[in-house]
Formats: C-alpha cells, sequence, structure tokens
C-alpha cells in the first residue's frame, strides 16, 4: 500500500486534508493525536511534522509526501518534485533592519551575523553570491534577532512581508520561491508504487486544474452557433447537442474559466441564450 507522509499540523495540514478530500481521498484519522491515517481507503497517511517529510521519503518510510518546498531544499536530501500543489506560497528572503542602511546585498561588509532557521539554504545563498557571513542557527522568532544584537541580519520565510514591517525589517533579497509540494522518492521501491504514485499526482492534479474553472451550459439559437463557439471555446472547443424538440435552439456546454464567467455570461445573454447554469468543477482530466 502507498504510504503518504502528510503535515500533521497548522494550515499546511488543513489545506491537505482539503485537496487530498476532493480528490476522494479523505483523512479517516482515530484522532487528532493519530499517527496513521487511512485515505479514503485507498492508501495510509503517516502524519508527521511538516520539516520532517523529506527525511521519511528519503529514509523510504513513506513513498511519497507533501511539505513545503523551502524544507525540501533545506534537507538537502536527494527527492523528486511531482507536483506544485499551489498553496502554502512563501518566500524565504534576506532582510535587515530599517535603520541599517542595508538595501542590496552589496551594501553588507564585513561578515555580518545571519540569524535563520534555514541554515543550508542561508550558507549556500551567501556562498553563491560570493558574500561572506556568520550563521547563526535559531529555532524561532528570528524577526527579533537583530533588534536584540544577536545578528546583523536574518533569512526568514514571509508571505505578505507584514510581519517583517511590524518588526521594522525590509527585504533585501530573496533566497527561494517556496510552496507546497508533492515529492517523492527518487528509486520507487516497486513497480507497482511507482504506479501509484503517478495516480496519486494525476488526481490530486486533476482537482488542482478544475479549481478556477466553471462548467456553463446553455441553451443557444442555432443561428448563433458560431457566436457562441467564440464566447464558450471551451478545452476542445464547446460541446454541442440537439434539444429533444429539434427546435432552434441547441444546448452548448463548455468549460469556462472563473475569472471569465461574468463576461461569459453577458455575452451568452446579448447572443440570445437560454437557461444557462453554471456550476463547479470537482476534477478536470486533460
Amino acid at each position: 500500500m502507498l504510504r503518504v507522509a502528510l503535515p500533521n499540523k497548522g494550515r499546511l495540514a488543513e489545506d491537505v486534508r482539503e485537496l487530498f478530500g476532493d480528490a476522494g481521498l479523505e483523512v479517516q484519522a482515530r484522532g487528532e493525536r493519530a499517527l496513521v491515517a487511512s485515505l479514503g481507503g485507498e492508501f495510509e497517511a503517516i502524519l508527521v511534522r511538516a520539516k520532517d517529510i523529506p527525511e521519511f521519503v528519503a529514509d523510504g518510510a513513506a513513498d511519497v509526501g507533501v511539505t513545503g518546498w523551502d524544507l525540501v531544499c533545506e534537507s538537502e536530501r536527494e527527492l523528486g518534485m511531482m507536483l506544485d500543489l499551489e498553496f502554502g506560497g512563501c518566500r524565504l528572503v534576506v532582510a535587515a533592519r530599517d535603520d541599517s542602511g542595508v538595501a542590496t546585498l552589496d551594501d553588507l561588509t564585513g561578515s555580518p551575523r545571519v540569524a535563520t532557521v534555514f541554515p543550508q539554504l542561508s550558507r549556500r545563498f551567501f556562498e553563491k553570491a560570493q558574500k561572506p557571513v556568520t550563521i547563526v542557527p535559531v529555532s524561532g522568532a528570528t524577526e527579533i534577532a537583530p533588534h536584540l544584537g544577536i545578528a546583523d541580519i536574518i533569512v526568514d520565510l514571509t508571505s505578505s512581508g507584514s510581519t517583517l514591517r511590524v518588526h521594522q525589517l525590509h527585504e533585501v533579497a530573496t533566497v527561494l520561491e517556496s510552496s507546497a509540494r508533492l515529492i517523492c522518492s527518487v528509486t520507487p521501491s516497486s513497480r507497482a508504487i511507482s504506479k501509484q504514485t503517478d495516480e496519486l499526482a494525476e488526481a490530486l492534479s486533476s482537482v488542482l486544474r478544475a479549481r478556477d474553472k466553471r462548467y456553463v451550459m446553455a441553451n443557444v439559437p442555432r443561428e448563433s452557433l458560431d457566436k457562441a463557439r467564440r464566447v464558450m471555446p471551451g478545452v476542445n472547443g464547446p460541446t454541442v447537442i440537439d434539444i429533444l424538440n429539434g427546435g432552434t435552439y441547441v444546448a452548448v456546454h463548455s468549460v469556462v474559466a472563473q475569472s471569465a464567467i461574468y463576461r461569459t455570461v453577458a455575452d451568452l445573454k446579448a447572443l440570445g441564450a437560454q437557461g444557462i447554469l453554471v456550476t463547479r468543477i470537482e476534477r478536470l482530466m486533460p
């Protein structure tokens, strides 16, 4: 049975459970502190800290896992990245105090002290930039380090930058763009596991593909069918179906981007369409 390592708590865990549930793989655990769970009766989930998931997958304790790309890169383990899950987006950045006079990496002098919970990523970044630094590993509360004299600058995660601004810090450079990823071992334990892994990735991908799409159905005058095709181009073109009474209308069905729904409905009304229906799509296979 495919073993899937999932984060056990936090916002990332909530988003992961929602995604897997939408794919028909609901996390079924016996309690909030359960270490294992069933995934829709198909696979087994191992519920662990997001930070530990790269190690679990690399060591073979799990076949695949979901965690942040920043944690994967920090682990320095050889892993395969199968799918960007498009949530948990953040950036790992270099930040300095507003009164430091440091606006770019070129403003760094000497061997500044860098406080971070990502020592490996930070070390590689400054080595590539040819900037000598002293890494100061910390376990949390990185933003306060420059104000306490523990470090001159920090390397930390941010999404909107609001936390940095609250602590009178500003971004100097971006180290890494991160989001939740589906990762796997580079050496699957068997051909069956490899097949199940690919099927899991496709199932999750189909849910993500459908999230910003809607299914539009409308009865369109036959004489306006060519114009309707331009209004509802769909994935490979709209589906056109004769209505049973064989009248002057035909049924046109198509997938439409959510952002285009307002204009699509308005254009269909302008063509004289009737019975317009817009529904959500749970999964969309290419």
